[in-house]
């Protein structure tokens, strides 16, 4: 079993579960504790029911009370273990899958912004719950159960080889059957459970685009198309759950036959024992017994196998957003004073094979200036934000941000020093206060007011909880001008000298427009300004203008 998975061999894959189940092998630990606690009880409890049939049968002597005592207090051991493993399961492992989610969730929110857009969000989503719950449940339970199970087969093996050496052996026949079984059942499995994660995958996706663009399927009459394109991706996957099944089914029939075969040689040899005399009622019971303790860490077994596969897949998926490269990290950069932006010979595609959007592009947004952008669609101007605020970072050439005394190159570490203010609605479900302060934390009431007022958005204290009104997702409750607005009033609360404006009043009607730029450009003399824009209203508050074209194609 080198590969059980598409690219990734075994060997990496247990070496990304053992690197990221440190935060669980506490719990793992405790519940392979307690299920041994548990075997021992289970073994013990065969002898003290032997000895009680036997002493009731007079086969030895002994007192039946303390026998019964014995059983009673194993019998008692036995409930509290196991509702402590359920208080481990509950609570313990809700915090394991808790923090390995909130890991790989940091983990995305540093990966370089390129890479992530290769990813949809509602598969990105299916992978932190889903395969999250897969994986933790494989390292706090799964393991330790299988280490579990496989000592109860050995100490049931060694306590029944000890009584019949013969029932032992012929009980355990088919064990290594199924094992050699099992090789070609993985291989099997691991490919029926990736096709059904892709699959649960893509439903996510639908799902969450349908729900965040419902007002746009209303509007175009595309609830009969979106209905239909969720129920075949649902029989799709129906189809995938039914071959699963059946191959799982089959398998789980064919060790079901096995097992009941075991059981019925130990049921007839203990009945042919009985009847010569060779073994008591005592020894019978305890053969049935704990033939019932082999075979049960059997079935066991099998019904982990699925399990275990299922998880390498998950984590196979896991596995994959690790290839995301993170952005650099360091600590942040703040330039004092008013800083600038200059381009030198930028150059940059998305692709390698894709067009050049931006061929040795110069330009320099000197300190205190405001700049308006324009340009056709397509142009550049969404790739210029993203190089300015370093989502992305150019092929050749460079961007630096800089003031009178020291230059960097832009990155994470000088994205402290911009103020950016997305096209759009941009905000999230709760508190107006809330979506306020991711401007900034520690903003002041007076603070807030202010950035309120120069946004023309004092309409929130007329609102009955005022800033403190909870809006719904991206901003529900609000027109899009009265959202846009308080997005502004957010940045304008963010420190930073560099503001950009992505179609900022793109909502707003003319007279609301001219008041808040005259508003903004007031507040924030020395600060660099600079607008993407298509509104010629705008292009009067600035001092330059920069359009962007696209390249022209080299004719042959």
């Amino acid at each position: 079993m080198k590969n059980i998975t598409n690219n990734i061999p075994l060997k990496q894959l247990l070496g990304w579960l053992w690197k990221n189940s440190k935060g669980a092998r506490g719990q793992a630990t405790l519940n392979t504790i307690i299920g041994l606690l548990d075997v021992a009880c289970q073994l013990l409890w065969v002898l003290a029911c032997k000895r009680a049939i036997d002493i009731a049968t007079g086969e030895c002597e002994g007192s039946i009370a303390v026998t019964g005592c014995v059983i009673g207090t194993l019998m008692l051991v036995e409930i509290l273990s196991r509702a402590t493993s359920r208080w481990i399961h509950a609570v313990i492992g809700s915090e394991v899958r808790n923090k390995m989610r909130l890991k790989i969730f940091s983990r995305l929110l540093r990966g370089e912004w390129l890479h992530l857009q290769k990813h949809h969000t509602g598969d990105l989503i299916n992978r932190l719950e889903g395969d999250v719950n897969n994986i933790t449940a494989l390292i706090t339970e799964t393991i330790p159960a299988v280490i579990v199970v496989s000592v109860q087969l050995l100490a049931s093996f060694i306590l029944l080889f000890s009584m019949s050496h013969m029932l032992a052996v012929s009980v355990l026949v088919a064990l290594p059957l199924a094992m050699f079984a099992s090789r070609f059942y993985i291989k099997k499995m691991r490919k029926l459970n990736r096709d059904v994660r892709d699959s649960d995958s893509r439903i996510q996706a639908v799902l969450q685009e349908s729900l965040q663009h419902k007002a746009l399927i209303k509007a175009l009459e595309q609830n009969e198309s979106t209905e239909q394109q969720l129920t075949n991706l649902q029989e799709q996957l129906q189809g995938q759950v039914r071959n699963r099944t059946k191959f799982s089914l089959g398998a789980y029939s064919l060790t079901q036959l096995g097992f009941a075969s075991g059981y019925l040689i130990a049921f007839i040899w203990g009945v042919q024992g009985l009847a010569t005399g060779a073994v008591s009622f005592g020894t019978l019971s305890a053969y049935l017994q704990l033939v019932g303790l082999i075979q049960r860490p059997t079935m066991d077994m099998s019904r982990f196998i699925p399990s275990i596969v299922l998880s390498f897949t998950a984590t196979e998926r896991l596995c994959e957003l690790e290839d995301i490269p993170e952005e650099k990290q360091g600590e942040s950069v703040m330039l004092q004073g008013t800083a600038g932006v200059r381009f030198k010979d930028v150059s940059f595609r998305y692709e390698k094979d894709s067009r050049m959007i931006l061929n040795n592009f110069n330009y320099d947004f000197a300190p205190n200036s405001s700049t308006a952008i324009i340009g056709e669609t397509g142009a550049g101007k969404t790739t210029l934000i993203r190089l300015l605020v370093a989502l992305i970072t150019p092929q050749e050439g460079k961007v630096e941000i800089y003031n009178e005394n020291e230059k960097h190159c832009s990155s994470t570490t000088t994205r402290c020093n911009f103020v950016y203010i997305p096209q759009g609605n941009s905000l999230i479900s709760g508190t107006i206060r809330d979506n306020l302060l991711m401007g900034n934390p520690n903003a002041t009431e007076e603070e807030i007011m202010r950035a309120l007022h120069i946004a023309c958005a004092d309409y929130v204290m007329e609102l009955p909880q005022g800033i403190d009104t909870e809006l719904a997702e991206q901003g529900g409750g609000l027109s899009e001008g009265q959202a846009q607005r308080i997005a502004v009033a957010r940045s304008i609360l963010r420190p930073g000298s560099i503001l950009i404006l992505d179609e900022v009043t793109s909502a707003l009607d003319e007279e609301t427009e001219q008041e808040m730029l005259h508003r903004l450009t007031n507040s924030q003399i020395g600060k660099t300004l600079i607008f993407v824009t298509h509104r010629p209203a705008i292009m009067q508050y600035c001092d330059k203008v920069l359009r962007i074209e696209k390249p022209q194609k080299k004719i042959c």
